[in-house]
């Protein structure tokens, strides 16, 4: 796991939080340290990330992991963040589907599931979610007490929009407080993001970005949403809504974006062809086939995709775009191929060390798990926290 930390501590009680949180972050980013390396990397002392670390230990988030000579005098102590000191959930809601995941402290995965509705209500999906919880804890046998958080995935726009109404949006949720909602159905400490925003993190933790300061990721949930990082913090916007590139309308007669590019539209192209594609397994195993209206559906969708990500290069200039979410890999990939970056842009420079548009990773938990890692986001770095405010 790869997070972004300050480049030195602040001294004194106030910032006693934030010092915690730093030292945490670099441990974890360097897999083992001593207390003198600690020291280095914050820019503490090394009596201050020695009362850090105790009380660390005390809490089971650290554990002694051997020993380091360093010339003369004892072996330096090595600390590691202990995988099993605390746990993180995450959620993902979207109209027809909640999908639901269990990451340790170290972001590693202990449990899943995936909880089909008929309709994603306030209410139905809170009650789900408790459920969803109980199993994972049950399955994992895990001590609930360890349990630091919850991280749900909403598709957006969040609140009362001209957008609501789209077949992407959750039906019943304007003017819904799903921190109040669901955190209260859980009785946890809640943190509510975009679905894509939620899958930017994860793919900056486990994904295609690490080592990326600043970059776009194009998320296929229902529709086609838009997490944008920038040196290291997501980029949210006043209201929560900065990145719904679905909604963008590719013409003057108002079609939206994901009406073109988006599994929806897939899936409506391939029932108006006559084919049933009620999961992503179907998909896969339509695309392995190279099925007619799979690449019929690529070859339309690259020319509007190549316009959104002109415009995300022109607005933000990322160092690249990751295309990733709840699509089978192999439509991914070919869809990346399919696109043509040719024109002028100002991201089409010699010189790149990435190209501009990549695949990420891919699957359908991509966003729940994203979700759980907002949580142990805020644990580990003072500033990678997301933003929840202003939702309804």
């Amino acid at each position: 796991m790869k997070l972004e930390t300050d480049q030195t501590g602040a001294n004194g009680e106030r910032a006693r939080v934030h010092n915690r949180q730093l030292v945490l972050g670099r441990i974890l980013a360097a897999g083992t340290m001593g207390r003198a390396q600690i020291a280095r990397a914050s820019g503490l002392s090394t009596q201050a990330v020695s009362k850090i670390i105790a009380t660390l230990e005390q809490d089971g988030l650290l554990q002694q992991q051997g020993t380091r000579s360093a010339g003369r005098g004892l072996p330096a102590v090595l600390y590691a963040v202990n995988p099993e000191g605390g746990y993180a959930l995450g959620f993902e809601v979207r109209p027809n589907v909640i999908l639901g995941a269990l990451l340790n402290l170290k972001g590693s995965r202990i449990a899943t599931l995936r909880e089909p509705v008929d309709a994603a209500t306030p209410q139905e999906a809170a009650a789900i979610i408790v459920t969803m919880r109980d199993r994972m804890i049950a399955e994992s046998a895990i001590d609930p007490a360890r349990i630091m958080g919850a991280g749900v995935a909403l598709p957006g726009p969040f609140g009362r929009t001209g957008l609501s109404a789209e077949a992407s949006a959750l039906p019943g949720w304007e003017g819904i407080d799903p921190i109040s909602l669901i955190g209260g159905a859980l009785n946890l400490p809640i943190t509510v993001e975009n679905d894509a925003n939620a899958a930017a993190v994860a793919e900056r933790i486990n994904g295609m970005a690490e080592g990326f300061g600043t970059y776009g990721y194009l998320y296929f949930g229902a529709g086609l949403g838009l997490g944008l990082v920038n040196d290291g913090h997501l980029v949210t916007g006043a209201y929560g809504n900065a990145g719904e590139i679905g909604h963008l309308p590719l013409a003057h007669d108002g079609l939206l974006l994901e009406r073109a590019v988006s599994r929806l539209s897939l899936v409506a192209r391939l029932q108006a062809a006559g084919v049933a594609a009620p999961d992503i397994d179907t998909l896969s195993a339509l695309a392995a086939d190279n099925h007619p209206v799979v690449q019929g559906w690529i070859a339309d969708a690259a020319a509007p995709l190549a316009r959104a990500v002109h415009v995300v290069e022109t607005l933000f200039d990322p160092e690249t775009i990751i295309l990733g979410g709840a699509m089978p890999q192999k439509i991914l990939v070919d869809l990346v191929a399919a696109v043509d970056l040719s024109a002028a842009s100002i991201s089409n420079r010699e010189g790149r060390a990435v190209a501009r548009l990549i695949c990420g990773r891919t699957g359908r938990l991509v966003a729940a798990e994203g979700a759980a890692a907002l949580v142990l986001n805020r644990l580990f770095t003072p500033r990678f926290a997301p933003v929840a405010s202003a939702l309804q």
